[in-house]
């Protein structure tokens, strides 16, 4: 932070500024116009001056050329969990910082499901004083359900105080629980109370909610959500006011959806901001970050400057975070992306705090990653190692047939609950590959509880063999999908071997793994080793007749019990929309 009057001086032209980018088109996110030949003068890491003026120049002022480019903001993305991209923090910056995003809001509640309030103070720690902006929500679903499923940490109320106590907490993370949230549970009424009462944000969690329900959740305090997936959801919201995060991640591809209903109704889009959710590391090597869904929005026809404005100052002015961040002006931190096209939005300088931290795609910064605790890489607790007897479904007919409920996933993140008859053999009942019938399982990791929850699952078109994950929304069990129990037992407890991972087996054979020790979640690799394997794991799925391009992503979601329509947790099938557990057989 510049000292004194520096800012004021530099801005008089009567001190040099640090650095002077010159004749650039500006992206007014204020004023919604583009300013051509406009010089931007920065002290330190502050923007002193913005407009048709001349600042003062030292010897040690760095000068850009900027009259054939265009001078944007650093994006921001506006909901982004970066334990679903599996890289420790340090290695997420690396890889979008030189895409142009400077700043992100996150929520822990992945890594705090596993480790707590210790694992929000983690994500905290590792991101202290990089050139990315980390903002944090405080976690207000850990765990996301109250007695379905098994966690390794609980927060409350007192935890949520202590939190937004601390820098760089910005609100109350999304509050995922929105049944409890209608019945008036006081456990989350007192978190959203506290957060109010500290003047910061509650982010909610919203799917399919409408009507009566949608005004009665929004009246609990909740300004945002991210889990619009339909025109009808984005209308409603916003004439609510409530602000529409649009989605589009690797698993959940919203935006198209979304950016069209704000046409076709002509609705404002000052209300509405770009967000991820969650990106593979190999998308977002491939396609990028928010310069992704920025494009994506342009190409959906939505105006260049809204769309900009979409990831830069509406993201800010919802997080009350405008004043340092989201555009460029005077006394603003000076992120900043310089691009020759706003419409491609393809990086030619990045600045983060004044500096230049990336060209051209390559990052310029140092940026070190901290030594992991040896806690937070021991995360993996059964009771014991499995056998194939764990995973049995029991049926009271000795043989023939039972009608048997089945979790059904497009690969999208919502559910469908169906009824099948499956074979018995033996009191017990029998995956149907023909009809793409396999059979699911979740493993309680945190507490050496022994508790297993087991059902059917139609969507993934596995031929042979097991893929087992430890990133299991959202307590982040170990989930396990095969046509076989043995493959399911070989593909578990290397999971738990690994102290977390990804695995692909066949024939009891280990076809490919990632190792993800950070908390179960993440790796201590880099973007390329991990990009890497993904690709053999999806080679490796593929090969067994995986139908989905992502199924370890797609079979993350399959334990998220506040997402309708049913899940499997360690303690068994959920009814979401009924908050209760319902039977796998029929009667």
């Amino acid at each position: 932070m510049p000292k004194g009057t520096e800012l004021i001086d530099v801005a008089l032209g009567k001190a040099p500024a640090d650095l002077v980018i010159r004749g650039a088109t500006l992206v007014n996110v204020y004023s919604r116009e583009l300013c051509s030949r406009t010089t931007i003068a920065v002290k330190g890491s502050r923007i002193a001056s913005v407009g048709d003026l001349e600042p003062s120049i030292a010897a040690s002022t760095v000068v850009i050329d900027a009259s054939q480019l265009c001078a944007v903001p650093g994006l921001i993305d506006g909901h982004i969990h970066i334990e679903s991209t599996m890289l420790d923090p340090v290695e997420f910056a690396k890889v979008v910082i030189p895409r142009g995003t400077t700043a992100v809001m996150i929520d822990p509640h992945e890594i705090a499901n596993v480790l707590g309030v210790g694992g929000v103070q983690l994500m905290l720690s590792r991101t202290e004083g990089i050139p990315l902006k980390v903002y944090v929500q405080a976690p207000s679903c850990v765990p996301s359900t109250i007695n379905l499923e098994t966690a390794g940490a609980k927060i409350g109320p007192k935890e949520v105080q202590r939190m937004l106590k601390w820098p760089r907490i910005v609100g109350l993370g999304e509050v995922m629980n929105y049944p409890a949230v209608l019945a008036g549970d006081r456990k989350l009424r007192l978190m959203i109370q506290e957060t109010q009462e500290v003047r910061k944000v509650v982010e909610g969690h919203a799917p399919g909610l409408l009507g009566r329900e949608l005004n009665a959740y929004l009246s609990a305090g909740i300004v945002g959500d991210h889990e619009s997936t339909t025109e009808q959801e984005l209308v409603e919201k916003l004439r609510l006011g409530c602000v529409v995060e649009i989605r589009e991640g690797s698993t959940s591809h919203n935006l198209a959806t979304l950016i069209r209903a704000l046409k076709s109704h002509h609705l404002s889009t000052r209300h509405a901001v770009l967000v991820s959710d969650d990106r593979h590391a190999g998308d977002l090597m491939k396609l990028g970050h928010m310069d992704y869904n920025v494009r994506r929005a342009i190409e959906e026809g939505l105006d260049p400057i809204d769309a900009i404005t979409m990831a830069t100052l509406n993201t800010a002015e919802h997080f009350r975070v405008d004043t340092e961040i989201g555009g460029i002006a005077p006394g603003k931190r000076a992120d900043i992306i310089l691009t020759p096209d706003i419409s491609k939005m393809r990086a030619e300088a990045v600045i983060a705090d004044g500096k230049v931290v990336a060209r051209n795609g390559i990052l310029l910064a140092k940026i070190s990653s901290p030594r992991f605790p040896p806690w937070s890489l021991m995360t993996i607790h059964l009771k014991r190692r499995l056998q194939p007897k764990d995973f049995v479904v029991r049926s009271k007919t000795e043989n023939g047939s039972a009608r048997t409920l089945v979790i059904e996933t497009s690969g999208e993140v919502l559910t469908k609950k169906t009824i099948e008859d499956l074979p018995v053999r033996d009191f017990q009942i029998q995956n149907d590959l023909e009809r793409d019938i396999l059979k699911i399982a979740v493993i309680e990791r945190h507490k050496r509880t022994g508790n297993i929850g087991r059902g059917f699952v139609k969507g993934f078109g596995l031929k042979a063999g097991a893929i087992s994950s430890s990133v299991a929304h959202d307590s982040h069990n170990i989930c396990v999908v095969g046509t076989n129990d043995s493959d399911m037992v070989a593909a578990a407890n290397e999971v738990a071997r690994l102290q977390g991972g990804l695995v692909s087996v066949k024939d009891g054979t280990v076809l490919a793994e990632l190792p993800l020790p950070f908390a179960g979640l993440m790796s201590t690799q880099s973007i390329e080793e991990v990009n890497q394997v993904e690709k053999q794991l999806s080679e490796a799925a593929k090969s067994l007749g995986c139908a989905f391009a992502s199924p370890f992503m797609v079979m993350s979601f399959l334990s998220l019990a506040v997402i309708p329509e049913i899940r499997l947790t360690d303690k068994g099938i959920v009814d979401v929309s009924a908050a209760k557990f319902i039977p796998v057989v029929c009667q």
